[in-house]
């Protein structure tokens, strides 16, 4: 199968601190993929390098076939790529039916009536600004909103941080579904139980490098290894 995403030998830094090392790391069409680590380990950098918000020192990142390394933000979200970022981004003054509409409708987007089917409480919600939903909904909001662009490829940086397990459940019903589409997903996750649920190979992340790759058939065997790369 070819790669929808490939990364190949990453580098990037934050100004002369070397973040990432040589980073390699695909993801196929419809399909999940996490990075596992500690806080710090350079997954959320990868995320941010791939999107093109902090540009890379060196390596190659393509998708769909294209070279995107050196394209900016707004022209690799036209490829087809969309991210979530940690703090979901929001706007909080607006209503969730105006957080729905605002960013631009691509071919093959969601409409908000599609999004509204597939989630019924942001239609319950549809008229409370951001700023009056729980942590739960907003996550949900977050991870929905960017479908009016119709991506291939959704990039999620801790989408279960901080949330109870049954919205953490939601959470994962929804990226199943967004698979199901037949969307691709990159997952940043420090829940390895959430995790190993929906991925399809995860990457293991130490100080900027990927040290290890482990597919879903083997995280039950290794569980005990997995942990201790997460732990503090």
């Amino acid at each position: 199968m070819t790669p929808l995403l490939s990364v190949q030998e990453l580098n990037a830094f934050y100004g002369q601190s070397h973040v990432l090392r040589g980073v390699t790391l695909h993801v196929n069409p419809g399909e999940v993929v996490s990075l596992i680590g500690r806080n710090g380990a350079g997954k959320t950098t990868t995320l941010k390098s791939v999107m093109g918000v902090l540009r890379s020192r060196t390596g190659q990142i393509t998708f769909g076939g294209q070279d995107i390394s050196r394209l900016p933000s707004n022209r690799v979200a036209a490829q087809g790529l969309a991210w979530v970022p940690e703090e979901r981004a929001i706007l909080s003054t607006l209503t969730v039916r105006e957080n729905l509409e605002l960013p631009p409708s691509r071919p093959g987007g969601w409409s908000t009536e599609r999004i509204y089917d597939a989630f019924p409480v942001l239609r319950e919600r549809g008229h409370h600004p951001g700023s009056k939903l729980s942590g739960g909904e907003q996550q949900m909001l977050a991870m929905v909103r960017v479908l009016r662009a119709g991506p291939k490829l959704l990039l999620l940086d801790e989408p279960s941080e901080g949330l109870a397990p049954v919205i953490v459940q939601r959470i994962g019903e929804i990226i199943d579904t967004l698979r199901q589409s037949g969307m691709a997903v990159l997952l940043v996750e420090q829940n390895l139980k959430f995790a190993s649920r929906l991925a399809d190979r995860h990457y293991v992340f130490v100080d900027g490098q990927i040290v290890d790759e482990v597919p879903r058939e083997q995280v039950e065997a290794r569980r005990e290894d997995l942990l201790r790369y997460l732990s503090v």
